[in-house]
């Protein structure tokens, strides 16, 4: 069977199981999701044994710390993935809603009421828990969901989806409610992205190569973001030990990930004192600090590389920061605007109003006064889990969770009403 086949035959099987999971009640969704839960969790040591595999062909191939960071399921990711299964099962069923009701003047009565999109094509990379999130999220949205990994974590996914499968069917879930595309080859990734109703969106997940391609290639509606270059902003207001502690975590906590720091500006009045406190801590943390000309002025004698226009411009994920000394919140927001990609930005100050300057003049998806961008994540944001982090405009925005995961239609009840 060649690929066009494999494609037909997944979208047909898609498509059916698709109006059966839009009118599912909440019990069976909840019910199926506790299940896969329990098998996931039963499943662990065939899903550590399989994930091994993966992590020990990345290690051969080269693969930097960050990249196998992002590929690891260890006992306390697994209980990560158990434990969202179980809160999304608790949130609220975000399908049947009436989001709007009016009674027009000739007495139609016209119902705005959300309903699930559909088939949604989700194509990811080195992230296994992905193919949990997603999953559950579809599931409880009432979206079949189209998964297609890479091949790096291959062994991973399918281990994953096995256990999640013989959960969803110990709960009498329709075949086809959720599909994982073990064929990782790029032929059926243009299938995907072909399926012109067959599939209704397209959620890519991976590195800026992959979402541009995606994005470039797709005739189906795709929501995306392309990198995340966030920015923590220390104003001359900032409680330096907050600033520290936010930075920091902002940073170190995890590295690889698209809610990381990846520049760091500090207003030129505290930049004096809070260089040197930052900087030994970041150096301890194995952290390469690549700043302005006033940042190595500052910090003379340290190791402190020159930073250059590109890296202003780079996702590092790992342990690389780019520093920038500002001597306003005026020009703290003209850099991110041109060098941010719209994903998380934070400000650290006492200051309301620059507080507010900064949370109105930053277009960003997520916009932090006196927080760690880090907390950019559906988790994080009460949302169960996320199917992805859009810095598009349209439909979506920041972590997408159930209710985006929705569109609406109108139910309007007339009582033999014609237009004249």
């Amino acid at each position: 069977m060649n690929t066009s086949e494999k494609m037909k035959d997944i979208l047909c099987t898609a498509r059916s199981a698709a109006r059966e999971l839009a009118v599912a009640g909440r019990d069976k969704k909840d019910k199926a999701l506790l299940e896969m839960a329990s098998s996931l969790e039963l499943s662990k040591d065939e899903i550590k044994k399989a994930n091994l595999v993966d992590i020990e062909k990345a290690e051969k191939n080269g693969k930097t710390k960050a990249f196998i960071d992002r590929l690891k399921l260890d006992d306390e990711r697994i209980d990560a993935m158990v434990a969202m299964l179980r809160d999304v099962a608790k949130l609220d069923d975000p399908v049947g809603k009436t989001l709007e009701k009016k009674r027009r003047p000739n007495g139609l009565l016209i119902e705005k009421v959300s309903v699930p999109i559909g088939v949604i094509g989700i194509i990811y990379e080195s992230r296994p828990n992905v193919t949990a999130d997603c999953v559950a999220l579809c599931v409880k949205s009432g979206n079949v969901a189209i998964l297609r990994g890479g091949s790096d974590a291959i062994n991973s996914n399918i281990a994953v989806y096995n256990a999640l499968k013989k959960g969803a069917e110990k709960e009498g879930l329709l075949k086809g409610s959720f599909i994982l595309i073990e064929d990782t080859s790029r032929e059926m990734i243009d299938a995907m992205l072909s399926a012109v109703g067959g599939i209704d969106l397209v959620m890519p997940r991976g590195g800026e190569s992959l979402i541009s391609e995606v994005a470039s290639k797709s005739r189906i509606p795709v929501i995306k973001h392309y990198k995340g270059i966030c920015h923590v902003y220390v104003d001359s207001k900032a409680k330096l030990d907050m600033a520290e502690n936010i930075c920091i975590n902002a940073k170190v906590q995890r590295p690889g990930v698209c809610n990381a720091m990846e520049t760091m500006l500090v207003h030129e009045k505290v930049a004096g004192v809070f260089l040197p406190r930052i900087a030994e801590k970041l150096f301890k943390n194995g952290v390469r600090i690549k700043g302005c000309a006033k940042t190595r002025d500052i910090l003379k004698g340290s190791a402190v590389e020159e930073a250059t226009e590109k890296d202003y411009y780079t996702e590092w994920l790992g342990l690389v920061l780019s520093v920038k000394v500002v001597t306003s919140l005026s020009e703290a927001v003209e850099h991110i605007s041109k060098y941010g990609s719209s994903h998380s930005d934070a400000i650290v100050t006492e200051d309301k109003k620059a507080a507010a300057e900064f949370t109105a003049c930053v277009d960003s998806a997520a916009v932090y006064v006196n927080a760690s961008t880090r907390f950019t994540d559906g988790g994080e944001f009460g949302k169960g889990a996320e199917i992805g982090i859009s810095t598009d405009k349209i439909h979506a925005r920041g972590p997408m969770g159930l209710e985006e995961l929705c569109s609406y239609k109108y139910i309007v009840h007339g009582c033999g009403q014609v237009r004249s």
